[in-house]
């Protein structure tokens, strides 16, 4: 057995699944709206809610006491997420799915999550806002996710995405003002 960090605390089995029963009630509509809004997809995102609560419940011996518990499973999700962009730049070379097997999958996508966007909006001006935030490449969505739509602080940007916090304010300003150039061609194009 391995040696323990001095801000570890050992939990037993039953500390360690109350823990994570709590985290999962608490951060697995959060974290799967997060998901979804970054891979735009709502069955590859429900996919990706089990593989972060996998691996959080695999990590939660190593966690360190006091831990920011809501970054620590924001950085796993920002983890599964660039791990699907990488996996989909590769699957963009293989045969696409057959007709029957499309239509299948289609029947059971799983509904979006509640606060997929501002619920007050029309229909018509969330998709243009969805389509907008879909055109910015994962290096400024994912700032700009975490902290507008996800509220997190710039400093928990930071260690979630492992980069200093100037960095996240300068990605949060080239985002906003990527995505207000988006939003605006696409919107004038609906005109």
């Amino acid at each position: 057995m391995g040696k323990e960090r001095p801000d570890q605390v050992a939990m037993n089995k039953t500390e360690q699944d109350l823990l994570f029963s709590e985290l999962y009630n608490s951060y697995r509509q959060p974290i799967y709206g997060y998901l979804y809004r970054l891979v735009g997809d709502l069955a590859h995102a429900e996919e990706l809610v089990q593989d972060v609560f996998l691996h959080a419940y695999q990590g939660l011996p190593n966690l360190a006491q006091g831990s920011n518990h809501r970054a620590w499973l924001y950085q796993i999700a920002t983890n599964a997420a660039k791990d699907w962009f990488r996996r989909q730049r590769v699957r963009h070379w293989l045969p696409f799915l057959s007709a029957r097997d499309k239509d299948i999958d289609d029947a059971e996508e799983p509904s979006p999550p509640d606060d997929a966007m501002e619920p007050g909006l029309p229909m018509e001006e969330r998709l243009m806002l969805e389509q907008a935030l879909g055109k910015l490449s994962p290096t400024y969505r994912v700032p700009l996710i975490l902290f507008a739509i996800e509220g997190l602080s710039t400093a928990e940007v930071a260690t979630i995405l492992g980069i200093s916090r100037s960095s996240v304010k300068m990605r949060l300003a080239r985002a906003r003002m990527r995505f207000r150039d988006l939003y605006g061609a696409d919107k004038h194009a609906s005109d």
